[in-house]
């Protein structure tokens, strides 16, 4: 691995390291129950899949970067944000008991948005599956795989009104840059093909 993808690592590293301070620096009365690793997933997988998404556009330079292909490195970031937005409803439903956290509710638009996560768990995995099905759908699969641009939507709605680390100002200001650069990826790719 190149001096340059050290630094590169260490700034994605960093500012998660920043993330998880920030995180612990805003306890909830409940700090240490159930919602504490609810809330902790949430930031884990939104951050991961931020950053997988973030890297598309450079396919070329990861690989100069890290010596390694394209697709390990999306796939490792990809990997760890997969794991942090499944246990984050899963945790969730079992302390409630209730598996109803996993069906959208389509009852009033902002309460669709409010519980936006819902929808966007599905839509992780359709996107997933995509990836997976690469070789057999060569026409399809980028239109599966770019559902992750949707499924960041989502989240980051869901984690914007009623998510309680964004009323932290820098979980804010980090999670809304990160999500402002991931919805500029396609268009940056378009200019690219362009």
């Amino acid at each position: 691995m190149k001096k340059e993808g050290k630094y590169a690592l260490a700034g994605i590293i960093g500012l998660y390291i920043l993330v998880v301070v920030l995180f612990l620096s805003s306890p909830t009365p409940e700090y240490f129950d159930h919602n504490f690793f609810v809330r902790f997933f949430a930031l884990t997988g939104f951050y991961f899949l931020s950053v997988s998404v973030l890297l598309t556009p450079f396919v070329r330079e990861i690989y100069q970067l890290f010596g390694k292909p394209f697709q390990s490195i999306h796939h490792y970031f990809g990997a760890i944000g997969l794991a942090g937005a499944t246990l984050h409803p899963v945790i969730f439903a079992v302390e409630e008991s209730d598996l109803s956290v996993f069906v959208p509710d389509f009852s009033e638009w902002i309460v669709f948005w409010e519980l936006a996560g819902r929808p966007a768990f599905f839509v992780i995995y359709i996107a997933v599956v995509g990836a997976f099905l690469r070789s057999k759908m060569r026409k399809y699969w980028r239109s599966l795989h770019s559902l992750m641009y949707l499924a960041l939507i989502f989240i980051f709605f869901h984690g914007y009104l009623i998510g309680t680390d964004f009323d932290n100002l820098g979980v804010l200001i980090i999670f809304t840059v990160l999500f402002i650069a991931s919805m500029i990826v396609p268009f940056y790719k378009r200019y690219q093909t362009k």
